[in-house]
């Protein structure tokens, strides 16, 4: 599983690398020679595309890192932290996108109408940004990596700014040049909201959120069928990035022995571990049939 991640995390990275890199000198040198300041715009977003799979690679490879002394439970987390990162990047980018267009509102002489060489442009990146952003996404749910996935949602806000370049050409070219400098203004918006939503799910990530409802069903399912468990209560999720890892609570009859008690937890764990790939490891407290007590109360009282 961990080379099976590793291939695909360092795949979709050179991929978003070497296609951000090819748009990003298309989009600058089209945009300057057609006159089109969305474009220009767009070019300035690609390049951030080029900085953020850097960082979204290079936290890919740190939270794969195995776990040590100081980082008993993996270094998970540095995947959610480059994620933040690349939502500082998209912040410092639609920033200069946003002022440069009001810029040119302002003063819209400075406005000149884009030729069809910025709409043909547009329409290559729409085609591009789609097919490689799907991509990444696929790949990045198919390692379960929150940068990847974060990288490629990054990467698909392109095809929205693209698409806005080109009917900002199209309307520009009828008479309406002040729409070129608007449709940047918009990019500059589209950024600002990927960010919040990258922001929001790498916070949560960090935060410990479980990533679903279906988690903890499935965690009951194969505690309770893996041993003749009673009941499996108290789970409590720690989400790490890439992978989780789990503490429960389960029943047994309270005339077991303690190594009996011992060998069925280790039972439910293994079967965790194994049977639920985003877990990583498991810790299981056992309880008594019919015991009742407050689970948030401290163990000594």
């Amino acid at each position: 599983m961990d080379e099976f991640r590793s291939k695909g995390g360092i795949k979709a990275a050179r991929i978003a690398i070497i296609a951000n890199c090819i748009l990003t000198i298309l989009n600058v040198s089209v945009g300057l020679v057609s006159g089109s300041y969305a474009l220009i715009s767009e070019g300035a977003h690609t390049l951030s595309d080029v900085a953020t799979s850097v960082i979204a690679y290079a936290g890919f490879v740190i939270g794969q890192k195995p776990a040590d002394s100081e980082h008993p439970l993996g270094h998970g987390r540095a995947e959610a932290i480059s994620g933040l990162l690349i939502v500082v990047f998209l912040a410092i980018v639609s920033y200069e996108i946003i002022t440069g267009a009001i810029h040119n509102i302002i003063h819209p002489e400075l406005i000149t109408v884009p030729d069809t060489l910025a709409a043909i442009m547009a329409i290559f990146g729409i085609i591009v940004n789609f097919k490689i952003s799907t991509y990444i996404i696929r790949i990045g749910k198919e390692i379960n990596s929150p940068a990847i996935v974060a990288d490629g949602q990054h990467q698909k806000t392109d095809i929205f700014s693209s698409l806005a370049v080109l009917v900002g050409v199209i309307v520009s070219n009828m008479g309406f040049p002040i729409l070129d400098p608007i449709v940047g203004l918009i990019i500059g918006f589209l950024i600002i909201k990927t960010a919040y939503q990258i922001a929001k799910e790498n916070i949560d990530n960090i935060m410990g959120k479980i990533p679903s409802e279906e988690l903890i069903r499935e965690i009951e399912r194969v505690a309770n069928e893996s041993i003749n468990v009673n009941t499996t209560h108290d789970i409590k999720v720690d989400y790490l990035g890439a992978y989780a890892t789990v503490t429960l609570h389960i029943e047994l009859d309270g005339n077991l022995t303690l190594y009996e008690t011992h060998k069925l937890s280790h039972i439910v764990q293994n079967a965790l571990v194994r049977e639920i790939p985003i877990i990583k490891s498991a810790t299981v407290h056992t309880c008594p049939i019919g015991l009742e007590y407050n689970h948030e109360q401290e163990i000594d009282k």
